[in-house]
């Protein structure tokens, strides 16, 4: 059993525990296609459509998970527009959109926001790397930027006084492990948890560690093992001793195995369909082992008083660029300031997301709200 005892009654740092707003950034190849039906929210699906959630669902960012469902609405859009192209063709083009990415444009908007920390997405589910990293893909050799658009903007932020953090998806990787994901217990059972990925994921983090010293690491999902875990957050907090790390860490590989069996998946949806109908999709969950803050995503944190958490989610409802998602979806800067101050009440921060589109630009809808926020967060000049 994984050792977690050298981590117990260690102080949230004073820099994280204070109530403060971060700026989040999904950005990668899904950029690109920028779709995901419009309309309704992954919790509202969680309580009405929970079996196809994650294929129905308005996260553009699960792009290429969509399309491995024919019969998804993003199936639809692809056969459409780009015929029978695999995912995989969106590289090209988006490599060459992001030419015109400039990390120093971003860092001033989320500076004029007010933002005390950003958080970027180094990974998500789809293994695209953005920095030139030096650990290979063993199943999708060269699956990563050439330019490092991870340390630009590192360097953009940290030069504007505010942390930098970096978000790694660890549990989903869909270069090694490419399932159809529609609802929870498919997302846990594509967990990868062979030897080979846990070694290419525990390699790539501490490379991202020593490159970066991210004043946040943000993983996604799980994490393959829980033996990795121990040595990997000594090794964070070693190179980072003020850095705090999210909850979003669990390694329970016996689990993610076992929903691979469709009777075991089908028993575990069915209790968790039972749990959100008897206490809604945010219920209170035990914490993991070791974190330093706990997370909500597009929901109340108000159960966790008492705990240090963040409450996360878009500025419409998806993290990556959606272009079809209506205006009327996207918060404004005074929905922004009410959710801050719900959320400051109960001592969590809030990491509110941004999603550019391919070629860097963030569109005026969110780059406004942003400004109206810090204008009401500030009041009159």
């Amino acid at each position: 059993m994984a050792d977690f005892s050298a981590f117990q009654g260690r102080a949230c740092p004073d820099w994280y525990a204070e109530p403060q707003f971060g700026v989040f950034i999904h950005w990668g190849i899904f950029s690109l296609p920028a779709y995901a039906p419009a309309g309704r929210s992954i919790t509202a699906l969680f309580e009405t459509d929970y079996d196809t959630a994650f294929v129905d669902g308005p996260y553009a960012e699960w792009y290429d998970n969509a399309l491995r469902d024919p019969a998804s609405p993003t199936s639809a859009h692809h056969r459409q527009h780009y015929g029978d192209a695999p995912y995989a063709d969106f590289r090209a083009p988006f490599e060459a959109a992001a030419q015109a990415f400039d990390a120093g444009a971003w860092a001033d908007l989320f500076a004029a926001a007010g933002a005390r920390y950003v958080v970027f997405v180094t990974k998500h589910h789809d293994g695209f790397c953005l920095w030139p990293t030096d650990v290979a893909n063993p199943w999708r050799p060269g699956w990563n930027s050439r330019r490092d658009f991870v340390g630009e903007l590192a360097e953009a932020v940290r030069a504007r006084g505010m942390r930098f953090g970096l978000y790694y998806s660890g549990g989903l990787d869909w270069t090694a492990h490419p399932r159809l994901i529609r609802n929870l217990g498919e997302m846990f059972a594509a967990v990868p948890t062979d030897d080979a990925y846990r070694a290419y994921a525990v390699a790539q983090v501490k490379e991202l560690i020593d490159r970066y010293k991210p004043s946040v690491l943000w993983n996604d999902i799980a994490w393959p093992n829980a033996e990795d875990l121990p040595d990997l957050f000594a090794y964070y907090y070693d190179a980072v001793p003020d850095g705090v790390i999210n909850d979003r860490w669990m390694g329970t590989s016996v689990l993610f195995e076992g929903l691979r069996d469709p009777a075991a998946c089908d028993a575990f949806n069915s209790m968790v369909k039972a749990r959100i109908a008897e206490q809604g999709v945010h219920a209170p969950s035990a914490p993991p082992p070791h974190c330093d803050f706990r997370t909500v995503e597009y929901g109340s944190g108000a159960h966790l008083a008492g705990q240090k958490w963040e409450s996360t989610r878009g500025l419409g409802l998806a993290f990556g660029y959606n272009a079809a998602e209506p205006t009327g979806d996207y918060m404004t800067g005074a929905d922004i300031a009410a959710l801050f101050a719900e959320v400051k009440r109960d001592g969590g921060n809030l990491l509110l997301n941004v999603g550019p589109r391919a070629d860097g630009s963030i569109p005026d809808i969110q780059s406004k709200a942003l400004l109206e926020f810090a204008r009401l967060a500030t009041g009159p000049a």
